[in-house]
């Protein structure tokens, strides 16, 4: 076996929810015994405590390493980002400041998606068709022909996009750049508004940070209509979202990631289906 280089000391910061036989692996990578976490540090002073000198960190989407942790962290060589990492501005590690400092910063890409197709698909027919507590519209109706709208047509959106297609409804879809090929499989682009205007559910699937939805989109998108969130925290403003939710016509779709910002009042409403597990 060739020898691996290891760091003096690795931390997992927070909740990474980083497997055992992972922690073993990364052990082998450690001098000193991993430090494991399995709750979230509550202040910044927390968190530098809890990195101390150690030169690599794991850390989940939940907790923030800004610029002044990771100046006052100054043995840091790599930040291991057990989420995704879209793009620098939407990622709780300051990536740049980083990476100006020579200290590699790695994130995931594409996990998960599949169980997020599920958990959306699954939910969806549970209200439409009133399997649980909860149903859309006074009988129960079908999955094929709806007319559903995708927001934000990455690797999730598309995988969502895919399982969809065969039910034979009207899709939708708004992204920051165009997707010539879904198009030409159906997919049909519209700007964001007359997107709202048109279908009768969305799904949202964007970087976190990413409040795209203001109060005249959820006008826009009127009354009688499900929204879909599994993205990480809220792509939509707050109050824009209360005022659209209090019409008891209107449902709303949660995984555990995607209800966190959620205050319990909003989220202990009749219309809003929540999970306590991550899709």
């Amino acid at each position: 076996m060739k020898n691996r280089m290891k760091f003096n000391k690795i931390v997992c910061v927070d909740k990474t929810k980083i497997q055992d036989w992972a922690i073993e692996e990364l052990q082998s990578l450690s001098e000193q015994e991993v430090l494991n976490y399995t709750d979230y540090p509550e202040s910044k002073e927390e968190i530098q405590d809890r990195i101390g000198d150690a030169e690599a960190i794991f850390v989940s989407w939940h907790t923030q390493i800004d610029e002044e942790i990771i100046g006052k962290c100054t043995n840091l060589k790599y930040i291991g980002m057990c989420c995704s990492l879209y793009d620098d501005e939407s990622a709780n590690v300051a990536v740049n400041f980083a990476r100006e400092r020579g200290i590699v910063v790695k994130g995931i890409k594409d996990y998960g998606d599949p169980g997020v197709v599920e958990f959306i698909v699954s939910e969806l027919v549970r209200l439409l068709h009133g399997l649980g507590k909860h149903q859309w519209k006074e009988m129960p109706m079908e999955l094929t022909n709806r007319k559903i709208g995708i927001i934000g047509l990455g690797t999730t959106g598309q995988l969502l996009a895919q399982c969809l297609l065969p039910f034979g409804g009207e899709l939708y879809y708004y992204s920051r750049t165009r997707k010539e090929e879904w198009e030409a499989r159906g997919v049909n682009y519209l700007p964001l508004n007359h997107l709202l205007q048109t279908v009768e559910i969305i799904s949202l699937h964007l970087p976190k940070n990413t409040p795209l939805l203001t109060e005249k989109n959820f006008v826009a998108f009127g009354s009688g209509k499900i929204l879909i969130n599994t993205s990480l925290g809220l792509p939509f403003e707050k109050e824009a979202f209360q005022h659209w939710i209090n019409n008891p016509s209107n449902f709303s779709i949660f995984d555990g990631d995607g209800k966190k910002e959620l205050n319990q009042e909003v989220e202990g409403r009749n219309n809003i289906i929540t999970t306590q597990k991550s899709a």
